[in-house]
């Protein structure tokens, strides 16, 4: 899950450019460009989620806490399953694709929560696994839904499925977690 490299922005605005081109080919003909990224820095595994906005409204998030795959690799994967597989939304179609905002989390740093004190909203993103039920939720989702800890932890808890006070079983693994987060609004000169 972790990605130890703090992004400059010029590797931030590689990262949106090779999330952008992908849906396009994606859309146009079914396929993942093939091709590296300029630097290596990109090349290192890491967790990554995708956030796809038309406006101001969510159109499709998928992402894996798995750091199996180079990172530039694993953006171009969850941009096209945010895109196409997400099941609350329709896929994206092409007529689309320049009224979408690209924004990119790479998961990083973690550490094992017991109370909603040790969370730090803004900071902080959650997930919480409990016998087959698992959920999380990005540090941007508690900031935009003005949470506190408790709450913060109780909307994790619904994501999987779980009773809102689950966090509190003995059983319950929850994991905070770092992210670097950022999109086409951040680096606005990423032409579309």
């Amino acid at each position: 899950m972790e990605y130890g490299h703090v992004l400059a922005d010029d590797e931030k605005r590689e990262l949106l450019r090779i999330a952008r081109a992908t849906l396009r080919e994606h859309t146009y003909s079914g396929r993942i460009p093939p091709g590296k990224p300029h630097r290596d820095s990109l090349c290192a595994p890491a967790g990554v989620f995708v956030t796809l906005h038309e406006g101001d409204e969510l159109r499709g998030c998928i992402g894996t806490i798995e750091a199996e795959k180079p990172l530039y690799r694993i953006i171009q994967e969850m941009a096209v399953a945010a895109a196409t597989r997400d099941p609350r939304f329709p896929p994206v179609a092409e007529e689309e694709l320049d009224d979408l905002t690209i924004e990119i989390s790479i998961l990083g740093a973690t550490r094992a929560v017991s109370a909603p004190e040790q969370i730090v909203i803004g900071d902080d993103g959650l997930w919480i696994d409990l016998g087959d039920r698992r959920g999380l939720l990005l540090p941007q989702v508690a900031i935009s839904a003005g949470w506190d800890g408790a709450t913060f932890l109780a909307r994790t808890c619904h994501k999987a499925g779980l009773p809102p006070d689950a966090w509190k079983d003995p059983g319950a693994k929850v994991t905070a977690f770092k992210a670097q987060v950022f999109s086409d609004l951040t680096h606005p000169r990423l032409v579309k």
